[in-house]
């Protein structure tokens, strides 16, 4: 009797798992985009991972340089703790101590995740930002952001803040 209960047991297989991490890991990575032969963004970062659906993630510090329509002068950067790449949505994001320093207007914008579609050329946030000005000294805070991709103009969805206005109200 008991040769025949063993004799019955199913062979158990073992359980398929499919592998979601991935597929390629790239070392001091350079991205660059170009309109018209002129540079208008270089990403650059020290570790790149790509998935099977081609979405992106930037472990390490992320550095971005926005270029004027020369694409020879530097207006804009950009410093993360971290990114990805959303392959579907076309959308970069980076997250962690983000900072955008204007140099043209001497502007700081201070955030924890920012967006970027580099067909729209605009860039987002619902988080908290603050933008401080090196000419005025003028420092606003909000809640929300949209703004083109060199940061040339931008509004705050929800602000707080101090302002100097011009007198003649």
């Amino acid at each position: 009797m008991c040769i025949t209960l063993l004799a019955c047991e199913e062979e158990k297989k073992p359980a398929r798992v499919e592998y979601k991490g991935p597929i390629e890991e790239i070392q001091n990575v350079k991205l660059l985009y170009s309109e018209a032969a002129a540079l208008k963004v270089k990403l650059t970062t020290a570790k790149q991972l790509r998935y099977t659906n081609d979405d992106r993630k930037y472990p390490k510090e992320v550095f971005v340089d926005f270029y004027d329509p020369t694409g020879q002068q530097v207006v804009t950067t950009l410093r993360s703790d971290s990114g990805r790449y959303d392959k579907i949505k076309d959308l970069y994001t980076v997250m962690g101590h983000v900072v955008v320093i204007n140099k043209q207007k001497r502007e700081k914008l201070q955030t924890n995740l920012l967006h970027w579609n580099p067909n729209t050329k605009k860039v987002f946030t619902e988080s908290r930002v603050v933008v401080s000005s090196q000419l005025t000294g003028e420092r606003l805070y909000g809640l929300g952001l949209d703004a083109n991709q060199d940061f040339s103009r931008y509004s705050i969805r929800k602000p707080t803040g101090v302002f100097n206005l011009e007198g003649g109200f």
